[in-house]
């Protein structure tokens, strides 16, 4: 797979390259420069074979042309180990669940491949730092993925007192290759640190820094898998698509990619919180950025959502061609809480907030499947107070909220952040 920046002023790179340094030097975000479009018949023949297989099949034609058959289908043994359930809820509507990995949520699709994909290609005696902003799952999942892996180092940034207690358990109580950083400010403010990091020259050549947000594209590549699994496994005859919980929208530009590479997919439903930047400019044409607003399903609480500059690449900046293949739909916490009770009650259902806002767009959008992208656990207070019941704590979860927390607190300034890098 060769490799291109979206701002079109940097050199094609192979996708090898394009992993260990995450973004563009023009500050670009990278894009396959050709998605291979497979045919209906390829797709058909992986119709109702498990996911290992769907994704093998799928890397393979990828990213094929850049690592072995054997280093592929070991490095989908190894990073997705772990069931895709697709739950029916009645005739007209399933979810598919993505939460089933390590840290219980569906980041674990992409920065358990990522992490692979680094030992792959990145040499272990050269010290790598791996920068990621969270606002919810993402740093959990990165944390785990890469926590004792030689030769590498993580950093966290998280917006201080607006992630679950759960999420900050998952990734604050590791220690060892992993700092965790507690940033007095909001997600956009962490995701503008992590960028002005990598866009600092002179930082860059005291500390090798990589990307595990989903600008890296190493992130996006793996969850296209699901999307082509899901598709697959649909009815026969079913007009598929699929309702995105959105935030960052990374999870939708890889639906899209998924698309584009054939996959039977009709079209998308971008559900939102209150946080509705992408929402407006389907509607008005004008991309405008505000601060974020903080949300029952805070891992979407973005006020300006890095990979819409993917988004609207893959689109060529049509915004017609977009809304032809892309509803969106805008959602209020008291909405997501009605969700949550409502999918218990109807359907016997327990959805954390992120899920319950993809069950929300499904319904404005008469999609036929939703994305489940996180455990009802990581949120249970919303959902108990929700549902009137007890959400179980999960052993893992419940061994980890117990242990003690390693944190760094910075303001929202590049040279305290610069610091801790270089430390």
């Amino acid at each position: 797979m060769i490799c291109i920046s979206t701002r079109g002023q940097s050199l094609a790179v192979p996708f090898r390259e394009a992993v260990l340094t995450g973004l563009a030097p023009d500050g670009g975000l990278y894009v396959p420069d050709v998605i291979p479009r497979c045919p209906d018949a390829w797709w058909q023949a992986l119709r109702g074979r498990p996911f290992p297989e769907v994704a093998a099949a799928m890397a393979e034609r990828l990213i094929g042309d850049e690592f072995s058959t054997a280093e592929l289908h070991g490095l989908i043994a190894g990073a997705l180990n772990f069931p895709v359930p697709i739950v029916r809820l009645d005739q007209q509507l399933s979810v598919v669940e993505l939460f089933h990995g390590p840290t219980f949520a569906f980041k674990d699709f992409g920065a358990r491949t990522l992490a692979r994909l680094m030992a792959l290609v990145h040499d272990a005696a050269e010290p790598l730092t791996v920068l990621v902003a969270t606002s919810g799952d993402t740093g959990s999942a990165v944390a785990q993925a890469f926590f004792r892996v030689p030769g590498t180092r993580v950093v966290v940034l998280y917006p201080d007192g607006q992630v679950s207690d759960v999420q900050e358990a998952q990734f604050t109580t590791l220690g060892e290759n992993v700092t965790a950083v507690a940033v007095s400010g909001s997600f956009d403010d962490c995701q503008r640190l992590a960028k002005n990091a990598f866009a600092n020259d002179t930082l860059r050549r005291r500390v090798k820094l990589t990307s595990a947000n989903s600008i890296s594209l190493g992130r996006l590549v793996p969850q296209m898998f699901y999307y082509g699994y899901a598709a697959l496994h649909a009815p026969a005859g079913t007009r598929v698509v699929i309702s995105v919980p959105s935030g960052n929208f990374g999870n939708l530009v890889a639906g899209v990619m998924a698309w584009k590479m054939g996959a039977p997919i009709a079209g998308f439903a971008a559900a939102t919180t209150v946080n509705d930047t992408v929402p407006r400019y389907l509607a008005t044409g004008r991309f405008e950025p505000r601060p974020s607003v903080p949300t029952l399903a805070n891992a979407m609480d973005v006020g300006n959502p890095s990979n819409f500059e993917r988004l609207q690449w893959l689109f060529g900046g049509d915004r017609h061609a977009m809304r032809e293949l892309i509803a969106s739909s805008v959602h209020t916490d008291d909405e997501v809480t009605r969700a949550i009770a409502q999918l218990s009650r109807r359907y016997n259902y327990t959805a954390d907030p992120h899920t319950a806002i993809a069950y929300l767009g499904a319904l404005a959008a008469g999609a036929s499947l939703f994305l489940a992208t996180a455990h009802a656990a990581k949120f249970r207070d919303v959902v108990e107070r929700a549902t009137g019941a007890t959400v179980p704590l999960p052993e893992a979860l419940a061994a980890t909220v117990k242990r003690p927390r390693f944190v760094q607190k910075i303001g929202p300034t590049p040279g305290e952040l610069a610091a801790i890098l270089q430390a």
